[in-house]
């Protein structure tokens, strides 16, 4: 693999961990800025809003740009939306900088993805894209953990600051490792296809909206139970705080193994793949609603959760990128989109369980609510390509991305 696509999984790494390590800190910042922890929980869905609406956008709006500077650009904007973040006072102020900083992840997000996809070409795209977005997985096992033990020490404040600091030196890596004259000759003819209303037109077909509700659904249902996680274990488990980054850690560990062997099936086997997921995701949501006031279960089912989540995720990717031709910048930041649409609701719903009276196990109900209606998709899916039989391949040969 092209160092380049490590670099960018780097990237992710830094803007997944600001993502995801909220789940820890929410008691905290609620303390800290006057609101109730489903209010707080919100900032969790105000990140989701800005990659719904940011993915589409500046995937277009960026569109003839050198992906270089594209990719850099949004990972300056993230960064400042972070330090100032760091030093909000205010709950609206910290809200804005949340939906701004997401807004520059998801064009980063789906740049990302496709210079990852143009380095390596059709033939290991599942495994390139395990690897870039392998970075939220690696961000759950390291950066959410470290986040909560940085955020409990020296405040949630600390954890800002900290993301910012690992943006940077990501950005150091993306401009060290893409070259910027390799956009200028190998991608002329590229670019002159990739016009607005060929973007438009290639998402027409029905199958891919098929597959941004499996993207919408199943690794977002974990979102529902996960972004309440550590209060619920600290309330209804039993578990010290200090066990919080702990079972984070074991949840990060279940995901970096599932993306792994996700990325190694996702190119032939993408189906099988989506099916036990989706089924593993449901399972286990339900275990955890059941018996969430019994520690050593629940933190095997967490441990299982990711595991089963994140190995759908190479698959998605797979299917949407197999319902493209070369003409795929829109129609792979919309992915983003897909997932970030489940992101907002799935806390969004979790949160009213709990105002309603609940109690946080409730959220895992949400969670498997999401994965059952997921999996649903995915059958729709496998029967219409079974009937259908239009994918269209990626392009075979790897395009330098700049």
């Amino acid at each position: 693999m092209p160092v380049a696509i490590y670099v960018l999984g780097l990237a992710i790494f830094a803007q997944g961990t600001s993502e995801f390590m909220l789940s820890g800190l929410l008691p905290a910042m609620a303390h800290d800025l006057g609101v109730s922890v489903p209010d707080a929980g919100l900032l969790i869905s105000a990140y989701a809003i800005g990659m719904v609406i940011g993915a589409p956008l500046l995937a277009m709006a960026t569109l003839r740009w050198p992906k270089r500077r594209a990719l850099l650009t949004f990972l300056a904007v993230f960064i400042a939306a972070h330090v100032v973040g760091a030093v909000a006072t205010g709950y609206p102020l910290l809200f804005a900088t949340r939906v701004i900083g997401a807004i520059a992840c998801a064009g980063f997000f789906g740049v990302a993805a496709v210079t990852a996809v143009d380095l390596v070409g059709a033939h290991r795209a599942g495994r390139a894209l395990s690897i870039v977005i392998g970075g939220i997985t690696v961000a759950t096992v390291l950066g959410v953990p470290l986040g909560t033990v940085i955020g409990q020490h020296l405040g949630w404040r600390a954890a800002f600051w900290t993301v910012a600091v690992l943006a940077a030196l990501a950005a150091i890596g993306v401009a060290w490792s893409l070259r910027p004259a390799s956009d200028s000759s190998g991608n002329e003819t590229r670019r002159a296809v990739t016009e607005f209303a060929d973007e438009l037109r290639s998402l027409a077909d029905p199958g891919l909206w098929i597959v941004y509700g499996t993207s919408a659904l199943i690794f977002s249902s974990m979102m529902a139970s996960f972004s309440y996680l550590g209060a619920m274990l600290t309330t209804d488990t039993g578990l010290g705080e200090s066990w919080v980054p702990v079972v984070l850690a074991l949840f990060g560990v279940g995901s970096l193994i599932g993306i792994t062997l996700g990325g190694r099936v996702a190119d032939a086997r993408p189906f099988p793949t989506l099916y036990l997921g989706a089924a593993g995701v449901l399972l286990c949501s339900i275990g955890i609603a059941v018996l969430a006031s019994h520690p050593i279960p629940v933190i095997v089912l967490v441990f299982l959760m990711g595991m089963f989540g994140l190995a759908t995720n190479p698959a998605i990717n797979v299917r949407v990128y197999a319902h493209l031709g070369e003409v795929r910048t829109l129609g792979g930041a919309l992915v983003t989109s897909a997932f970030n649409v489940g992101n907002t609701i799935a806390p969004w719903l979790a949160g009213l369980a709990v105002a309603a009276g609940l109690g946080y196990p409730s959220t895992a109900w949400v969670g498997a609510g999401m994965a059952t209606l997921g999996l649903l998709t995915v059958v729709a899916g496998d029967l219409r390509g079974r009937r259908v039989g239009s994918d269209r391949p990626v392009s075979p040969e790897p395009v330098l991305a700049g």
